[in-house]
């Protein structure tokens, strides 16, 4: 039988934390280790079409019956950090959000009430037996939260075309992060790494300032929730802000051109220095920039 080359699945965005073995108790240290030492990983892709297909049989699996074994892995000063994808975890957590994002009706044709009740008693059950658990990763679909960029600078921003990944980026082929499209091409990688004390030291700074300057409102509320699941990592952790799939929904020059993450920072740097024009300047560039996306999302 022909290997049937899979197209690339649109269009979500990512924040991971990849931790040192250190942080890892036995004998999960010791899986992540000799799971590092395989020749090839899956990549993002790869765990997006596996949760797709579940939804293919009659009645369709809402989230995997069994935790996931996969990881991205990354090399960092010589130190090896691992990223659990916990899809199950992070599939019932997903699932509770879709109420809000889903019409009813489409809701049930997608994932009938009784699947989703099934779900979330198993989430229960599963949540008394492991009170502390949390994910590694946080998606994102059709855009990227503002409070993600606050955490991250322009100077640590990697940006690779098609089949060039740059050199910053290089350490992706051993996550096996390399995704091709539909025509077997590689696709382009943007993203952010930045160490998760800096991360940590950003969310303080961006918080003080906004609560000296606004109003409460989605974007504090945002950063106050990513700084809190940031603080149960291993302070020597490595945090990415990744585009994943939203690369498809940019054009080539629209993805060089974008520095989201330093229209952020300059804004809140507006914002503390008083200068509301600045910031009302930085955001606009902000929205214009991202309407494209959104507008990709309801197009026919």
């Amino acid at each position: 039988m022909p290997k049937v080359s899979l197209p690339a699945v649109p269009y979500a965005s990512y924040l991971r934390v990849y931790e040192p073995l250190a942080a890892f108790p036995e004998p999960e240290r010791g899986h992540w280790e000799r799971y590092a030492r395989r020749p090839a990983h899956p990549s993002y892709q790869d765990e997006l079409r596996r949760s797709l297909r579940d939804l293919l049989p009659t009645p369709p699996v809402a989230v995997p019956v069994h935790e996931s074994a996969d990881a991205f892995v990354a090399v960092i000063d010589g130190v090896l950090c691992v990223c659990p994808w916990r899809t199950r975890l992070r599939g019932w957590q997903a699932l509770g959000a879709l109420a809000e994002q889903l019409p009813v009706p489409v809701l049930d044709a997608v994932l009938p009430p009784v699947v989703r009740r099934q779900a979330a008693a198993d989430y229960e059950r599963w949540r008394e037996r492991n009170p502390d658990a949390r994910p590694w990763i946080r998606t994102s679909v059709w855009q990227i939260p503002l409070s993600w960029f606050v955490l991250v600078s322009d100077e640590e921003r990697q940006y690779g075309d098609k089949g060039a990944p740059d050199e910053a980026a290089s350490d992706t082929a051993a996550e096996g992060e390399a995704v091709s499209d539909a025509a077997g091409e590689q696709a382009p990688v943007l993203r952010y790494r930045t160490p998760m004390v800096q991360a940590r030291r950003r969310v303080a700074r961006g918080l003080k300032v906004l609560r000296e300057t606004i109003e409460e409102g989605p974007l504090v509320d945002g950063l106050v929730d990513v700084g809190r699941w940031l603080e149960e990592f291993h302070p020597r952790s490595l945090v990415e802000l990744d585009y994943g799939g939203l690369v498809h929904a940019l054009t080539a020059d629209q993805l060089d051109a974008d520095h989201s993450a330093a229209d952020v920072a300059e804004g809140i740097e507006a914002l503390r220095a008083g200068d509301a024009t600045g910031a009302a300047e930085a955001y606009a560039r902000l929205v214009e920039r991202w309407r494209a996306v959104r507008e990709r999302q309801f197009a026919s």
